[in-house]
């Protein structure tokens, strides 16, 4: 088994088909989206296979420690994790094509209209051990 990241991307990805944006959606859409989120996560439970999931907030500050015991805050010139991703899933699989299989099930959450938004997600292997540093 290997475990992967499915990243859920506000923005910074190609544009979807179903390319509205959630605050412009109606109240029972986001329910359905958010039903459908929850209904993925628990049949990838029953097959052993979830791990973890999370939705994020939109809010978010960059922090860095400064050497003074202070790290101070900033809200860029960066481009933000808050405003790009949305949520992850981790999962834990045989294969890698079993982890592309279920992002692409993942993409198909409805959006506007009821339609699939043909999210793009980003799947991202765990490092299984820590690189080998050489001098």
């Amino acid at each position: 088994m290997a475990k992967y990241l499915l990243l859920k991307h506000y923005r910074g990805a190609p544009e979807p088909a179903n390319n509205v944006p959630m605050d412009q959606w109606t109240p029972e859409e986001i329910s359905d989206h958010i039903q459908f989120m929850r209904d993925f996560a628990s049949r990838v439970e029953t097959t052993g296979e979830f791990v973890d999931g999370q939705a994020l907030a939109p809010e978010g500050a960059w922090v860095r420690y400064d050497g003074e015991g202070r790290p101070p805050v900033t809200d860029g010139p960066f481009a933000e994790t808050k405003d790009l991703i949305a949520g992850w899933y981790v999962i834990d699989v045989d294969s890698y094509d079993r982890a592309i299989e279920l992002a692409g099930e993942l993409s198909a959450a409805p959006g506007a209209g009821g339609k699939p938004i043909h999210e793009w997600l980003e799947v991202r292997p765990f490092m299984a051990e820590p690189p080998t540093v050489t001098e």
